[in-house]
Formats: structure tokens, C-alpha cells, sequence
């Protein structure tokens, strides 16, 4: 017998055990840091030291949004919809980013979208992501899409944007019945935790938006305001969110907050059961609210519903009364609103959707609140039909309603300004 083989013969048992303890260890290591908070990890291209910091209030912050746009149906897509099951699925360890973005049918964004957005004349961009899709049973994010969303957020930042980042369609893992908020609202302060201390340094730019149009889904009451025990639970979230962020450090002891309303509704059932959270800083919260309003022109999936004039009280007074409670509800009180989705889809109406699209925000502009369009990337086909400016080459598919818009918003702006 050689003496390799005596060796072996001798000590191969030892041998054996020093590589399975080896192998043991690198397996721990690597699942580790696999489920490593993202806030432990430095994420590629996040601020990493504290920017300058304007230090506005609420209501200066709802002054300076002219009127913003959305980044909807991107890194929102989620969930068991146009043949992707694993969305959400447990196999988020194994989607790629690219695919997560883009699994609704619009292509990943790029700077160049969000110059065009500029362009337009829109001065903020509201950046809805979906988090449950990419979080581990522990709840912990995958540090490739947060790198994903901290680039698409530097996009906007980048080109001096107003920018709203929120949890949007995570009502998968957030629930607001007395039996499963306990649970909910450990993701939930995981979740912010983790996104708040990623983005801690950047400055009063960025502003955080707790959550979409959270409610009980499925539920009776899911689009007329919610009950009083979802409420209660809602506003549990809400404390929840305020205390979880301002702890973080950098500058978010004082960074603008958002709240919605149950489901974001403008229904006064909503509106009255909102109780805003003690918070350490003062007057830096705002309360969103939704409304595609009147509903069969805005939202209707019917083209048949396709006609608005502003000379007819049955079109205007939706819009009117709405933007009527929300003013005497909340901004008579001291608390700014900003309007997080609005919008009229495509029936082939764009005279009628620009007539629509002004009468909207300048109503709007003179209650205070300014409004952020829902574009989904979408012109076309069966679904709802909301884009405004192209995904691909960045066109203008629409541009009298974009020139609606900034007339809406421009006449009460400059007036502000002192340029009328």
C-alpha cells in the first residue's frame, strides 16, 4: 500500500467530517446573506451620504407638486395575471427583475421616459412597486430589485423630479380585519423599515407613500369607504408606518409623508374614518385620495360612455362635490391632500377627455390639491386604456390632453406665482 492510501486509509474519516463542516458553513454563509436585510447591505447607487435637506412643510411640499404622472403597471406588476403565476408565487428567489417589471406588457423604465415625462411639464412622478413579490418568508426584500427600484427612483431624482414611492398591491400580505392585522403589520414594518433606511439620505425629494388603496378586497364594502373595524386597523398601520420611518435616521426625522384613505376612496365614509398618526414632526403628512371621476366616463370599460361637457352640472358636479369633501374634510382642518390617481381612459374621446382632463385639475388647483395622472402604459385593446406617453420612443399619443392638463394646473400655479 502506497503511503497516499495509507493516508487516506488513516485520516479519511477526518478528512471526510473537515469538508462536510466546510460545506455546512459555506451553505449557512450563503443562505445568510441571501436573507440579509437589505438595509444591511450598501444597494449600488443609493445616496450613501446625507444630502441637503429643504425643510418644508406638508402644505409647501402640496404647493410645489404642479402635477405629476405615473409609473403605473411596472413595478407594480404583480400577481397571477397574463400567464405569470409565479409573480407573488413562493418562486421569487428565481424571477429575474426584468421579468418582474415588465410583466404586464410595458418594457423596463428608462431615464429617458422620465425626461420625457419632464418634458411634458410634469414636475413629479409617483413610483408604485409592489414589494411581496420579492420578499422572503421572512419578509426580507431581495437586494437585486431594491437596487432596481433605488435606479429607477435616481431617474427622477436625477432630473430634479418630485418623487412618491409607496407599497402598491401588497394587499396579499397586508390585511385589515381584527384576526389578521396583528400578524400584517409585522411585514409591514419590515417592509418600511427596510425601504426607509435604503433611502434615509436623499433629500425632501423623495417622499414616502405608505401604502395604494388598502383594503379588505373581495370584501362588501371594499369601494364605499370600508367599516369602522377596518378603520381602526388602517390607522394602526398608519402610527405603525410614522414610527418605523422617523427612527431610521438620516433624513427622514422630517421627510414628507403620505396616508391614504380606505381603498384611497373620496367616499366621506373614508374620508371620516382617517385619523392621522402622532408624529414627532409636525405638519410634514399628507392624506391621498383616488377618484376616475365621473365613473362611466373615466373608468367604464363601456365606449358607449364616452361624452363629458363642462357646461353640463350632471358632468362637473361629480368632480365638484368630490374635490368639496375632501377640502372640507381635510385641508379645512390643516391637512394637505394631494390627488395620487386620476384619470379618463381612451374611448376614442380625446376632445372630451381634454375638456375633462382641464375642468379636473384646475377644480382641483383651486381646493390646493394637486393631482398625479394614472398612466399604465396602455392606449388600446380591451383593458383600461390610460397611457398617455410611450412606454418605447417616449411619443405623445394624446397631446391635447397632456396641453389640458398643464392648463388646468398652469393658470392656478402661475397665478400663485404672481405671473397673472
Amino acid at each position: 500500500m502506497n503511503n497516499l492510501a495509507k493516508f487516506i486509509k488513516s485520516y479519511g474519516g477526518v478528512l471526510f467530517g473537515v469538508v462536510l463542516i466546510a460545506l455546512i458553513v459555506s451553505i449557512r454563509v450563503s443562505c445568510s446573506r441571501l436573507s440579509k436585510n437589505v438595509f444591511e447591505i450598501a444597494i449600488p447607487g443609493a445616496v450613501d451620504s446625507l444630502q441637503p435637506f429643504n425643510d418644508i412643510n406638508a402644505f409647501e411640499m402640496t404647493s410645489n407638486i404642479k402635477i405629476g404622472w405615473n409609473l403605473g403597471n411596472t413595478l407594480d406588476a404583480h400577481g397571477e395575471r397574463d400567464g405569470f403565476p409565479w409573480l407573488g408565487g413562493g418562486l421569487y428567489a428565481y424571477t429575474k427583475v426584468f421579468e418582474m417589471e415588465s410583466a404586464w406588457g410595458n418594457p423596463a423604465a428608462t431615464e429617458e421616459l422620465f425626461v420625457a415625462v419632464k418634458e411634458s411639464g410634469f414636475n413629479t412622478i409617483r413610483i408604485p412597486v409592489t414589494w411581496y413579490k420579492a420578499m422572503d418568508q421572512n419578509h426580507n426584500i431581495r437586494t437585486d430589485w431594491m437596487t432596481r427600484v433605488v435606479e429607477v427612483v435616481n431617474y427622477a431624482i436625477n432630473n430634479d423630479l418630485y418623487v412618491i414611492l409607496n407599497s402598491h398591491h401588497d394587499e396579499e400580505i397586508f390585511k385589515f380585519t381584527n384576526a389578521q392585522t396583528r400578524e400584517s403589520l409585522v411585514a409591514f414594518k419590515k417592509l418600511w423599515d427596510q425601504i426607509a433606511r435604503v433611502f434615509k439620505n436623499y433629500d425632501e425629494r423623495l417622499i414616502f407613500e405608505a401604502l395604494n388603496e388598502p383594503r379588505t378586497k373581495g370584501s362588501p364594502h371594499e369601494w364605499t369607504g370600508g367599516t369602522a373595524e377596518e378603520h381602526l386597523n388602517l390607522n394602526k398601520y398608519y402610527q405603525t408606518f410614522v414610527d418605523t420611518v422617523r427612527v431610521t435616521g438620516g433624513n427622514n426625522d422630517k421627510r414628507i409623508l403620505i396616508i391614504n384613505t380606505y381603498a384611497a376612496s373620496a367616499e366621506q365614509t373614508a374620508m371620516d374614518g382617517l385619523v392621522l398618526p402622532a408624529d414627532t414632526a409636525v405638519n410634514r403628512l399628507i392624506v391621498s385620495i383616488h377618484a376616475y371621476t365621473p365613473y362611466d366616463f373615466a373608468l367604464n370599460k363601456n365606449d358607449s360612455f364616452n361624452s363629458w361637457s363642462k357646461d353640463n352640472i350632471g358632468d362637473t358636479s361629480p368632480i365638484t362635490d368630490m374635490f368639496e369633501r375632501a377640502y372640507n374634510s381635510f385641508i379645512a382642518k390643516g391637512i394637505p391632500v394631494v390627488m395620487g390617481e386620476f384619470g379618463a381612459m381612451n374611448k376614442g374621446n380625446a376632445a372630451a377627455r381634454t375638456e375633462w382632463a382641464e375642468f379636473y385639475v384646475k377644480t382641483a388647483m383651486e381646493k390646493g390639491i394637486p393631482c398625479i395622472w394614472w398612466d399604465n402604459g396602455i392606449t388600446s385593446g380591451n383593458g383600461e386604456r390610460f397611457g398617455i406617453i410611450g412606454r418605447y420612443i417616449q411619443d405623445k399619443p394624446f397631446p391635447d390632453i397632456i396641453e389640458g392638463l398643464m392648463r388646468g394646473a398652469s393658470e392656478w400655479y402661475n397665478k400663485r406665482e404672481g405671473r397673472l
